[in-house]
């Protein structure tokens, strides 16, 4: 089920000036990103790892325990103790070099491996730290006293080299997985922004066809009333009346995208009337009954072109009378307008005039290929102007009809 609205072409962005998702922003090289998500991923990764890391402790310390009852690895505990106090350094280095960014390659790669170093050189004392904490006991059941010289004592160097290793080519996947996650929501803000910009430039271009169509009819008319001025006066009062109720429904169903398709029947009837008043003995006007119609949209103005297009091209070069018939119909989920007009034999009618170019624009802007147009000769007298659109009926909401419309 698809909406189209009915006053507006699109919801302009918050005033915030943030996107639809939302949420805190950090700093980084590239702009701005989310810090919930970025922060959840991060956490979820080091999870990850400290699950990991404790599980191997532990499959390796039962795979000596038959050969040694040495305890060659650290508890769980300890090693729990140890991420935690890693956590917020890997926090302070990815937020780092996020800001640091990789634009500059040779100023950048020396930060960026820096800030890896410093992150997994922690590791070793960490565990020591987390061992502390936990009070560890040797193997007679005494508690270690730790002090200064003793914790920087305790530190193997070739095991501080191992571990700082292992840990260097874990900050690295964290920092691959946070920055891929930094590009996506990169890429999603851009397709958001672009999405943003395409709705408002096909909003500008139906406010501009507006204006353009509105112009337009009113000369028009205005010419049509001026040639009934000098022989029929009578008559030239009569069509300012109707002119002036015309204009009032022209400028209300210019401020819309959408409107009732009664109210687009009734616009267009005044208009061949005006036009009727002038050949009255040339022209005859059928109309659809609107009553016999369900309540419907359709985009605004979208027949009043077609039907000043049968007018102008039907007399054209045409002594004889003129018919022109104004056609609702519905099938299965779609709608069907037509403008049918009696033309002078071997006339090839207009179907590239600036009314019509009119209607194939605003109707590809807003339905796209949902929506069809085709303005050309049926037989050898008569011109057929159709439009095939979505069926857009009422919305019921809360015991009122909502401005809005619905393709089922």
């Amino acid at each position: 089920m698809q909406v189209f609205p009915s006053e507006q072409a699109i919801e302009p962005l918050a005033e915030s000036g943030s996107y639809p998702h939302g949420g805190n922003k950090v700093q980084w090289a590239g702009g701005h990103v989310d810090v919930v998500p970025l922060l959840a991923v991060l956490t979820a990764f080091w999870i990850y790892v400290t699950l990991s890391n404790v599980l191997y402790a532990h499959s390796m310390q039962a795979g000596f325990a038959s050969l040694s009852k040495q305890h060659l690895f650290a508890p769980w505990l300890p090693r729990v103790l140890q991420h935690l106090i890693l956590y917020p350094i890997l926090i302070g280095a990815v937020w780092t070099s996020l800001r640091v960014g990789w634009q500059s390659v040779w100023r950048a790669v020396p930060i960026q491996l820096s800030l890896g170093i410093v992150f997994s050189a922690c590791a070793a004392p960490g565990l020591m730290v987390g061992e502390m904490f936990e009070g560890f006991k040797d193997h007679k059941g005494s508690h270690v006293a730790w002090s200064l010289s003793s914790f920087f004592g305790e530190l193997d160097p070739s095991l501080w080299l191992a571990s700082a290793t292992g840990f260097l080519l874990t900050y690295g996947f964290g920092l691959a997985l946070v920055t891929g996650f930094v590009l996506y929501q990169r890429f999603r803000d851009a397709q958001l922004r672009f999405a943003a910009l395409e709705r408002a430039l096909a909003a500008t271009r139906l406010a501009a066809l507006r204006m353009q169509l509105s112009p337009h009819t009113l000369f028009n008319l205005l010419h049509t009333i001026r040639g009934q001025i000098a022989w029929d006066p009578a008559s030239a009062q009569t069509m300012v009346v109707q002119l002036g109720d015309m204009l009032r429904r022209l400028l209300t169903a210019g401020e819309r995208d959408f409107s009732r398709l009664s109210d687009e029947l009734e616009f267009v009837r005044l208009y061949l009337q005006l036009q009727q008043n002038r050949f009255s003995d040339r022209l005859t006007i059928r109309m659809v009954d609107p009553q016999a119609l369900p309540p419907l949209w359709v985009p605004s103005l979208i027949l009043q072109p077609l039907a000043e297009n049968a007018v102008v091209h039907g007399l054209a070069g045409h002594a004889d009378a003129v018919v022109i018939a104004v056609e609702a119909m519905i099938y299965e989920d779609g709608l069907a307008l037509r403008v049918v007009n009696t033309m002078a034999p071997g006339s090839t009618g207009a179907s590239q005039g600036i009314g019509l170019r009119n209607v194939r624009e605003r109707l590809n802007l807003q339905f796209g290929d949902k929506a069809t147009f085709h303005a050309g000769p049926a037989g050898d007298v008569s011109w057929v102007a159709e439009i095939r659109m979505p069926l857009l009926r009422d919305v019921a909401e809360s015991g009122r009809t909502r401005r809005s419309a619905v393709s089922t």
